[in-house]
């Protein structure tokens, strides 16, 4: 799910077109780390299972193909080094909510409820650290907003 800029965009954009809509695709990208993150703001704290897309492949694809993801889920992708991203909803059937998370752990901004199989690019043009994945609407269920610290 995760689009360099420039001429990379075209060539990503022809892999993922080719990229199979199998049920044994789905099940690989769901096989990957899973760890506790925790996002903190108002002295209040929200706790979440992610899954790590840690490679390129992983995060390619993201969670394209998947129908559902518990409440307490996510997918975080980590950016070494920090950079400006964007991102698309191709193949992807969740509405998500798109964390993006600076250097210091604290969050950018949010782009809520992205829409399911949308081309759209969701961009972050700040150097992000991470893109955090969540299940669309639940940042704003549970009051998670920009300045939030989060760990995992």
């Amino acid at each position: 799910m995760i689009r360099a800029f420039g001429a990379a965009l075209a060539a990503l954009l022809l892999f993922a077109s080719a990229a199979p809509a199998s049920a044994e695709y789905a099940a690989a990208a769901q096989s990957l780390k899973a760890v506790p993150l925790s996002i903190t703001g108002k002295g209040k704290v929200r706790r979440f299972r992610v899954e790590v897309a840690a490679t390129p492949d992983q995060q390619e694809t993201g969670l394209m193909y998947r129908r559902t993801m518990p409440a307490d889920h996510g997918m975080i992708f980590p950016m070494d080094p920090a950079r400006p991203v964007s991102f698309w909803m191709k193949n992807t059937y969740l509405p998500l909510d798109l964390v993006f998370i600076g250097p210091d752990r604290r969050i950018i901004s949010i782009a809520a409820n992205a829409q399911p199989l949308s081309l759209d690019l969701i961009e972050c043009r700040e150097p992000v650290a991470a893109v955090l994945e969540l299940n669309g609407g639940a940042a704003a269920k549970q009051g998670i907003v920009a300045g939030d610290l989060v760990r995992w």
